[in-house]
């Protein structure tokens, strides 16, 4: 049944035909599961940037990895580590014809003592990276040097190579 309707005026509109009505099932939107959806990424997004190193992730695993650059250099290898806050004593480096490891474990442990308190901290940081080289080295005539934290190891090459220079190539 359609009523009718007034207009501002005060008078009354009745509808040309009669509309047919029909009754449709009103399925209420499911709001909790975008709500559920929006918290889940939250806390999602709040585990990666605060929670997720310490649990062992590949974005840990990376902030630990020092940055490492290897150069041809002809007739040797020049591995650049940049390895800050560890002292030399605790970096090991083993070289073979094909490949070289580099590693290090360092801990810190700091106590204080004042009157009426006591502070102690400790620390352990450790690292392993291991490189397959293309060419043989000479492992007996490798050699290391580290200066304010960046590692520079020489690994000369058992048959030297010449040094390949770029050239530019014009596309057509």
């Amino acid at each position: 049944m359609v009523k009718e309707k007034k207009k501002k005026t005060g008078v009354t509109v009745k509808p040309k035909k009669k509309e047919k009505m029909e009754i449709t099932e009103r399925r209420s939107y499911p709001v909790w599961n975008d709500w559920d959806d929006m918290f889940d990424r939250f806390r999602t997004d709040m585990e990666n940037l605060f929670l997720t190193p310490y649990r062992g992730s590949l974005m840990w695993d990376e902030l630990r990895t020092p940055s490492t650059d290897i150069a041809d250099r002809g007739d040797r290898y020049e591995i650049i580590a940049e390895i800050p806050g560890i002292p030399k004593e605790d970096i090991n480096i083993e070289v073979t014809p094909n490949s070289i490891e580099i590693s290090a474990e360092h801990e810190e442990d700091t106590e204080e003592e004042n009157k009426d308190w006591l502070r102690r901290e400790r620390s352990s940081t450790s690292f392993y990276r291991s490189f397959r080289l293309p060419e043989q080295v000479k492992s007996e005539k490798a050699d290391a040097e580290f200066k304010d934290g960046v590692l520079t190891v020489n690994l000369p090459k058992v048959e030297p190579t010449t040094k390949h220079e770029a050239k530019t190539v014009k596309v057509k």
